[in-house]
């Protein structure tokens, strides 16, 4: 990331977002909100004087609220720029008008309260979309206890914890601060499930098992159940890992669970959460006591996938992610020429198919840029100009946005750069103006008589 903005080809925007965006490829015209941090970025240092002293505290996004962050923050751990921002709803100077003591006691006087909000308009030729994903909320799924039972926390928190940067330093701790010793992963917390996502988030499982390693590494005496449909350890040195745990003594269950409680049915289930699930390789009803339970929960789409689709003009599968070109021969592509997705914006994926599929997108771009022309669709659509009645139907109609409205000669214009060729503006002109290219009655008529021959 340091590289990156170091790069003298680069501008970095953070704290930033795309609004508009016009234009089509090669010729992108994209506006860009800056919001403002009230920390001028020219004249801060990182000291982090201001956080130090900042009295106002919040629960921390990055921590999952584990712990707190001030109301002045760098939102994680190495960021970049490391600059901080301020959050106007929490800081006492915004909400009452008091306090500035980030400003006071800034000795490169970058604490900037008038700050603006800026929109800045960049041409580019080509667009890369990773807009990542979001970790599924598990507090609808009553039978497993999120945000009911203390101890019952998700895949990303306990990263959270078990990173030396997290709220505990590194330690895993239960609510009361004590060290829990029976520990329960659960797999495929909103995965697989018809009921939530149908499809498999293909990380859970190798991040599940990271975990046990971690906690055999921090808690050496800690028994752990590892609670699976199946486990799916599909890339390069994923199974030797898997038969690593298992020389390390942790349970592995096939089966998933149904349900955690803390109803007690014997002595040792007393003060514990019980994991209930069916042991499918020995037929028979598990009821097992823990201290701990981590669920690794699902990807999904990001909340606003839908809200960027619109803007970039992609289109999303039926489970919400952005669709590809083509699964197979163009999975960086998308159907809108210039616009290239990567990440787990298109669908679940670890971190190595991830930078494989940023740098395909990457060399995509290049390879445009180097090639200094690009070849469009030939089977696009027409209008006849002398049969265009002006009433502005195809232009409404048209999902590519290809379609404009000469004023001066009252007729519809079609930019060659943007149509795809759908022929759903063919399908609505009602003066039968438009016709798709390649594909005009007199072709489809001869195609169908051939084919009846």
């Amino acid at each position: 990331m340091a590289s990156v903005r170091s790069h003298e080809n680069i501008e970095l925007m953070t704290y930033s977002e795309v609004v508009e965006i016009s234009g089509y490829v090669g010729n992108f015209k994209v506006k860009i909100r800056k919001k403002p941090r009230y920390v001028d970025a020219s004249k801060c240092t990182g000291c982090g004087t201001c956080q130090d002293k900042c009295p106002a505290r919040t629960a921390s996004e990055f921590d999952l609220g584990l712990g707190q962050r001030k109301a002045i923050y760098t939102p994680f751990p190495q960021a970049v720029p490391n600059v901080p921002v301020i959050d106007t709803e929490t800081c006492i100077h915004f909400t009452s008008g008091k306090c500035g003591a980030c400003q006071k006691l800034c000795e490169a006087k970058a604490i900037d309260f008038e700050q603006r909000e800026e929109v800045a308009e960049v041409e580019v030729g080509s667009i890369i979309v990773t807009t990542g994903f979001d970790s599924l909320d598990p507090s609808d799924m009553t039978q497993f206890g999120y945000g009911r039972y203390d101890n019952v926390i998700t895949g990303i928190q306990f990263e959270r914890m078990s990173n030396a940067s997290g709220p505990t330093g590194g330690r895993i701790v239960l609510k009361d601060g004590s060290i829990p010793h029976r520990i329960a992963i659960l797999h495929c917390i909103g995965s697989r499930d018809v009921n939530y996502h149908e499809y498999c988030s293909r990380v859970c499982c190798m991040y599940s098992l990271k975990f046990s390693h971690l906690l055999r590494e921090k808690i050496p005496d800690a028994e752990i159940y590892q609670l699976y449909i199946d486990l799916r350890c599909f890339g390069k040195g994923y199974e030797e890992f898997y038969n690593r745990l298992q020389e390390e003594g942790v349970n592995f269950v096939r089966g998933k669970a149904g349900e955690i409680t803390d109803i007690a049915e014997s002595p040792e289930e007393e003060g514990k959460l019980i994991v209930i699930a069916e042991d499918t390789l020995v037929r028979r009803k598990r009821r097992t006591p823990v201290d701990m339970v981590v669920l690794s929960t699902a990807l999904e789409p990001r909340a606003d996938a839908d809200e960027v689709a619109r803007l970039f003009s992609i289109s999303r599968s039926k489970d919400g992610f952005f669709l590809e070109k083509h699964p197979k021969l163009d999975p960086v592509a998308t159907t809108t020429d210039g616009i290239f997705v990567a990440g787990c914006c298109q669908g679940p994926k670890d971190i190595p198919d991830t930078v494989a599929q940023a740098s395909a997108a990457a060399a995509r771009v290049i390879a445009m840029i180097d090639k200094g022309v690009v070849a469009i669709e030939s089977a696009i659509s027409v209008i006849d100009e002398d049969l265009c009645c002006g009433c502005k139907t195809c232009v409404s109609i048209c999902p590519y946005t290809a379609i404009s409205f000469d004023e001066e000669k009252q007729v519809s214009v079609i930019n060659e750069a943007l149509c795809k060729g759908c022929g759903t503006c063919a399908a609505t002109c009602p003066s039968g103006a438009i016709t798709s290219r390649h594909f005009t009655t007199e072709q489809i008529v001869a195609q169908i008589e051939g084919a009846m021959v």
